[in-house]
């Protein structure tokens, strides 16, 4: 579910902004998709806990960065997979989030108050 969420978030970034580009290929968005999401599974976290002290005195700025840095890394690991320019990337990572509440809303289910309706 995370890897097709991740095609369908870096779809819409694509879109969206002139600035990032898969070459018109639905194979080059899958493998970005995956390596975004392996990046995201594995060295985000990692990155998101050294990071720590820093989005402590930043109130969390510094982990809108991290995020940043996810993309960069696909676009570096992925050949036809591009961002052009800082300002694609802020807007990318902006979208990326957004669509990613959306996603998290609509799959994730509302647990807590069918949890609370129970024990009444």
């Amino acid at each position: 579910m995370s890897w097709a969420s991740n095609a369908v978030v870096l779809g819409i970034a694509g879109w969206i902004l002139s600035g990032v580009s898969f070459n018109g290929s639905a194979s080059t968005l899958i493998w970005a998709a995956l390596v975004f999401g392996v990046l995201n599974t594995i060295l985000k976290p990692i990155l998101k806990l050294l990071t720590l002290p820093l989005a402590v005195v930043t109130l969390g700025i510094a982990w809108f960065f991290v995020s940043m840095l996810m993309l960069w890394l696909t676009d570096l690991i992925v050949p036809a997979f591009n961002i052009d320019g800082f300002w694609n990337y802020v807007w990318a990572t902006i979208i990326v989030w957004a669509v990613n509440v959306v996603l998290d809303a609509l799959f994730r289910g509302d647990d807590v108050g069918t949890a609370s309706l129970a024990r009444m």
